[in-house]
């Protein structure tokens, strides 16, 4: 009876509209202001109105800055209590909230209460502008900042401003070098999170995103709506140099290296720099010798995955990338765009030295080494040297005899791979190179070029003997040994 007695002393304050009941009478006239809506605790600087002082009191440190809650862990500091005991749970790991639907846990009911929205697929929150609808107030409002143009994160070092916080967290990484993402196969580090879960790609062979036209796979989303502007032949962003155009703006940025002749990536071994932050990365397994990317069929090993790719169509024959202007077909895309110069005229590639342009940046770079004298490439049997290392592999096979490109229909062998597109040109009668004075057809682009000196009357070759020219190189070596005899 006692213990009874105690208890009716102890919540003697009942409310009459809800359960609620209080030991206290100010804590039930606190709560009364719940049901009434009385706000009697004004803010003398912003005027917002409050039910309780205590509230208030929480609310005036939002005006003078203080923080005398402190976190011992990492010593941040906060206005409220409730807010350091939430924060704790970072450093303890506690999470007290759990979804009954998947069982996740979660730190915060807030956290929770959208959670559930995932299963219960509500979204309360409207944007007024686009009618785009959030399951979170907080997603609202950064997503608003589309139609503001609010960029309230600023960077201290530089005048980037940013949007969204995260921003400014990635951006932050640029000035500082931290790569907090590392993969667990290979040790690489990444600057964001989903960088790391596109690189995990490459090591799963997931694609999960397919073009529904050409039934191409791409690991992520992007790349697929870029994959996409090639349907739709959408270039939206356009070189103001040369008017070439692209499908991508990074695309566009890296072409604009080409004539500011910008290399932001160096490498730290030889100092070779480079335009492309893969071309670097491909560079230097130079160094390392790593080979990661090995061919099923032959166990041919590679430095990059296109150039496994391109190995394959060697086994396949497949040839995806075709020409709207000659229908002419190729293996790999970069070889399209080259071919495509030949329609276009189009020469990119300028040489800071002399006057000349070159359709593609390897044509360029041998170009180079005309002005410098350089032969970096030696044979070691008989000491030739060659400016470019594809030179020195064809030449290599002069001694060992290797011909590894077969023809599918004779099986006669070639040590050079354009010998054997020549050759099976003789089987199927194409005849893929005109000429725009006359009808002469012809089957490989040297035979085309010889044809054109019978217009222009060029006579390129010279004796030294007896200064006689001829068109043809043959017809010099003919003339020479009459010389001779």
């Amino acid at each position: 009876m006692m213990e009874s007695g105690k208890e009716i002393r102890k919540n003697r304050y009942k409310c009459d509209l809800c359960t609620a009941a209080f030991k206290r009478n100010d804590h039930y006239k606190a709560h009364m202001r719940i049901h009434t809506g009385e706000r009697p605790y004004e803010c003398e600087v912003c005027m917002s109105r409050f039910s309780q002082s205590c509230h208030l009191k929480q609310h005036m440190r939002k005006h003078t800055g203080e923080r005398p809650y402190k976190c011992e862990v990492c010593l941040s500091t906060f206005s409220e209590n409730g807010i350091l005991k939430r924060h704790m749970r970072i450093h303890t790991g506690e999470k007290p909230y759990q979804c009954e639907v998947c069982m996740s846990r979660f730190s915060l009911s807030a956290s929770l209460k959208g959670h559930m929205r995932i299963h219960t697929g509500e979204r309360p929150y409207t944007c007024e502008v686009c009618m785009s609808e959030f399951s979170l107030n907080g997603t609202l409002k950064r997503h608003m900042r589309i139609h503001t143009g609010e960029k309230p994160h600023k960077c201290e070092v530089c005048t980037s401003e940013f949007a969204q916080h995260g921003g400014l967290q990635s951006h932050m990484r640029t000035h500082t070098g931290e790569k907090p993402y590392k993969c667990d196969i290979c040790s690489s580090r990444f600057s964001k999170k989903y960088a790391l879960k596109i690189h995990l790609k490459r090591h799963t062979g997931e694609k999960p995103y397919q073009c529904q036209i050409c039934m191409f796979q791409f690991s992520t989303l992007s790349d697929l709506k870029i994959h996409m502007k090639v349907h739709n032949r959408e270039k939206p962003y356009s070189c103001n140099v040369c008017m070439s155009k692209f499908v991508s703006n990074s695309k566009l940025k890296i072409h604009m290296r080409i004539h500011t002749g910008e290399k932001p990536y160096k490498c730290e071994v030889c100092m070779s720099e480079f335009s492309r932050k893969e071309s670097l990365t491909y560079h230097m397994r130079k160094h390392t010798e790593e080979t990661p990317y090995i061919c099923k069929v032959c166990k041919s090993e590679f430095t990059s995955s296109g150039s496994l790719k391109r190995h394959l169509t060697m086994h396949t024959g497949e040839k995806p990338y075709k020409c709207q202007v000659c229908s002419y077909a190729f293996a790999d895309k970069g070889a399209l765009i080259k071919h495509q110069r030949r329609h276009t005229g189009e020469k990119p590639y300028k040489c800071t030295l002399c006057t000349s342009t070159f359709a593609d940046k390897s044509a360029l770079n041998s170009h180079m080494r005309t002005h410098t004298g350089e032969k970096r490439h030696k044979c070691d049997i008989c000491s030739s040297r060659f400016t470019e290392s594809n030179q020195l592999t064809v030449h290599m096979r002069k001694h060992t005899g290797e011909k590894p490109y077969k023809c599918s229909v004779c099986k006669l062998g070639f040590s050079i791979s354009g010998n054997l597109t020549a050759h099976l040109r003789t089987h199927t009668g194409e005849k893929p190179y005109k000429c725009t004075l006359c009808t002469s057809e012809y089957a490989t682009n040297g035979s085309l070029k010889r044809h054109m000196r019978s217009h222009t009357g060029e006579k390129p070759y010279k004796c030294d003997l007896c200064n006689s020219e001829f068109s043809m190189k043959s017809n010099l070596i003919r003339h020479v040994r009459m010389h001779i005899r």
